[in-house]
């Protein structure tokens, strides 16, 4: 299939595949596995990979890409690299700094999108989520239309090719969009997106603004206990993705992605097991009918597996308005 059909073009003129690998990994998991993993991706025909400075992890990432363009695999151009700018780093005059020390820990020149990574100010400092003595999050009064115009210096410099957000809700990115003197609007929101918390009305308002819907979560979660409830239900095992998976002889991993895809969302997929990574770029060789479509928006509980819980009580917290 011709690499150009499985992009989505973007509203700078840039290109995002439409199938991307999260590196996102439980604490208790080895950062090498990230290493292993984001090289059998490559291998497997992904092109596009998801990181962020709060995963910690970026140098293993960063390692595993250039061994693959060192071996002659992929060239830099190939790869489509996102990363994300950690509330802590919302002062405009941090922006910079924090893109270039995750340029500096993947050594590579740029990268090809840069998110906000929350719609959250949090106080600056080494820590990721940073309380007071009493445990109370310390968050930071800063206009996001401020980080904003520094993510957009950082366009302009060339440190990053694309600029957008993740898990802002509509307000959030109005607020961005009505900026004045805005010279770039988000190429896309990332946000929690799966059969169970379908984003369907997020969705209709980020198209009809030319930004691009990039779903995480998209299988669900990896259950990682700092993030997500272990008593949270199994997106892989519901019966109704399962018996579809029967029908079309696919994994219901796949059928998840194929859902995405066919809506017009772009969607990341996270394992560490070889055989899974293959199976999940198979996504292309198959497709639903649209009363499979019709089926699967059934599944829509409006249910939300990262409830981002440590961000609770902070004034600009995302996840209360309807969408």
């Amino acid at each position: 299939m011709d690499q150009k059909h499985l992009q989505l073009a973007l509203n700078d003129g840039h290109f995002i595949p439409v199938l991307g690998f999260g590196t996102s990994i439980p604490n208790k998991v080895p950062k090498s596995k990230i290493i292993e993993a984001t090289k059998l991706a490559i291998d497997a025909g992904f092109r596009h990979i998801d990181a962020a400075y709060l995963y910690q992890n970026e140098e293993e990432v960063g390692l595993a890409i250039r061994s693959k363009i060192a071996d002659g695999i992929v060239k830099r151009e190939d790869i489509f690299y996102t990363s994300k700018l950690w509330p802590t780093f919302s002062k405009p005059e941090l922006v910079q700094p924090a893109l270039e020390m995750s340029l500096k820990k993947l050594q590579l020149d740029y990268v090809d999108l840069y998110l906000i990574h929350f719609p959250t100010p949090l106080q600056p400092g080494e820590d990721i989520i940073p309380r007071d003595e009493h445990g109370k999050l310390l968050f930071d009064t800063v206009d996001l239309c401020d980080t904003w115009a520094a993510m957009e210096k950082c366009k302009e410099l060339g440190l990053a090719k694309c600029i957008g957000v993740s898990n802002f809700n509509r307000r959030q990115l109005e607020m961005i969009l009505n900026k004045p003197g805005l010279k770039y609007k988000p190429v896309c929101n990332q946000v929690e997106c799966h059969p169970y918390l379908n984003q369907s009305k997020l969705l209709a308002f980020c198209k009809s603004k030319d930004i691009a819907l990039v779903a995480y979560c998209a299988l669900g979660t990896s259950r990682d206990e700092r993030w997500v409830d272990p008593a949270s239900p199994v997106l892989l095992e519901d019966p109704v993705l399962c018996a579809m998976a029967k029908k079309h002889q696919r994994s219901p991993a796949q059928i998840a992605l194929r859902y995405q895809m066919q809506r017009g969302v772009v969607v990341l997929a996270h394992s560490l097991n070889e055989n899974r990574i293959k199976e999940n770029m198979q996504v292309f060789e198959f497709q639903l009918t649209s009363e499979d479509m019709k089926i699967l928006d059934g599944l829509d509980r409006n249910f939300r597996y990262n409830t981002a819980d440590y961000l609770a009580g902070h004034p600009n917290h995302p996840f209360f308005d309807e969408y």
